[in-house]
């Protein structure tokens, strides 16, 4: 057996690892897309982290038993939030922390969706046009709810943005998960909104179609808006007013789906939807010279899952048309659940209900919105799948204290890390 200071071991192989990974795809057909298509330095950062993720170009650590010798390696994850290797405890971190934020009441799923025309604006303007998606649901919400004639309640509600539809083409919608109801005005009690019905959506249909538009027209007035290639027409005012005049013609969708069955069932919708990125790892079937293939579900025939062929190019090509701006909030929380006045409402809530004694909880301080990141059972990704590497061959540094081995259960765990492999930066120009 190889010494921690020699000749690293071979890692084990993981259990239920795909058979095909986003990160073949890249290094098969990465280098002649990037010299293909110009791509943005965002766009190039994150091809760069999926192709060296759970690698030794990342580093890792080294696992040893001082007893029987067993050995275990693991390598660092790119943490890159469009990487299909990286969510899984992002995902099980964020949904335990919802867990205190449960209320025993039914919840709805209510999804908002753009029109197809606003595609090609959203690419060119995508923090604005999304920011704008979330505050329109936001308004349409609570505004709606707010209404005597509906049920008059300060409602909460999480959103999470999704830019995919199955075919991977461009397709913004939020999906929202919302109790169902709110507080009164003055605070004194819960007001539950009918079992069966949340809010009509014709109703929150136009609502939010309204909103949108006013808003988008005044950025556009504000100057807040590129327009380029295609779009370039759009920076005269009256031909932007005419194209945001045939966006008011069409219907927009909003679509409510049944009441969850319990808080269970919330958890468990949580667990599937939220940190999702566009393909999973486990929808690839086949990576070959001129196509890649993956599953995906056709609405229009829900019957069975189907296969699509693309073109590698194509296929990355569309990939990249779901890259977030930095730093952007892709999981936010309005009304009651806010972050600011989250803890506060629901131990009044709670107390409402009857689940606990009178609150008395200091407000915390902190953003309005938290800070985080589809409808497929086999998009589940665990946190083993890491691809087989070669041996390593950089130098070993001590790190964190022993623990019992798992193996022999006699031995103790020494663990070491290893420092990463330095690879040339991909060009971000």
């Amino acid at each position: 057996m190889e010494t921690l200071l020699g000749s690293p071991p071979i890692p084990q192989k993981p259990a239920a690892r795909p058979a095909r990974e986003l990160a073949d795809v890249v290094h098969r057909h990465g280098d002649a897309f990037r010299q293909s298509f110009p791509l943005s330095a965002l766009q190039h950062r994150i091809l760069n982290a999926i192709a060296h993720c759970r690698t030794a170009d990342l580093g890792g650590h080294v696992d040893a038993c001082d007893s029987c010798g067993h050995q275990g390696i693991s390598y660092n994850s790119c943490r890159n939030r469009h990487c299909p290797k990286c969510q899984t405890a992002n995902r099980h971190r964020w949904v335990n922390d919802r867990l205190k934020d449960l209320l025993p009441v039914p919840y709805f799923h209510v999804v908002f969706t753009i029109p197809d025309a606003l595609g090609p604006l959203a690419l060119q303007n995508p923090k604005p046009l999304y920011d704008l998606l979330f505050k329109s649901v936001g308004s349409t919400l609570s505004t709606i709810a707010a209404d005597p004639k509906q049920f008059g309640a300060h409602i909460g509600f999480i959103a999470l943005l999704h830019t995919w539809g199955q075919n991977l083409l461009l397709h913004p919608h939020l999906h929202c998960l919302v109790p169902a109801g709110g507080l009164s005005s003055d605070r004194s009690r819960w007001i539950q909104s009918p079992s069966h019905f949340f809010l009509p959506v014709r109703v929150l249909s136009r609502f939010f179609r309204r909103v949108f538009l006013e808003q988008l027209l005044a950025l556009a007035a504000d100057r807040k808006l590129a327009f380029h290639g295609r779009l370039a027409g759009f920076a005269d005012p009256k031909a932007f007013a005419s194209f945001v005049n045939r966006l008011r013609a069409t219907d927009w969708v909003v679509y409510a789906k049944p009441p969850f069955g319990g808080p269970d069932h919330v958890l468990r919708y949580l667990g599937r939807y939220t940190h999702r990125v566009a393909i999973s790892n486990h929808r690839l079937t086949q990576i070959a010279d001129d196509h890649v293939s993956f599953r995906w579900k056709d609405y229009r025939d829900p019957s069975q899952p189907k296969i699509m062929s693309l073109h590698p190019h194509e296929f990355l090509r569309r990939f990249l048309l779901h890259a977030l701006p930095v730093s952007f909030t892709r999981i936010r929380h309005f009304g009651f659940l806010a972050n600011r006045v989250r803890v506060r409402n629901i131990a009044l809530i709670r107390y409402l209900l009857g689940q606990q004694t009178a609150p008395s909880v200091t407000p915390t301080l902190s953003f309005h919105f938290s800070t985080t990141e589809a409808p497929f059972p086999q998009d589940a990704i665990t946190d083993d799948e890491q691809p087989p590497q070669p041996p390593l061959t950089v130098p070993l540094q001590p790190s964190h204290p022993a623990i019992p081995c798992p193996r022999c259960a006699v031995g103790r765990m020494t663990r070491r890390l290893f420092n990463p492999i330095r690879f040339p930066l991909l060009n971000s120009s």
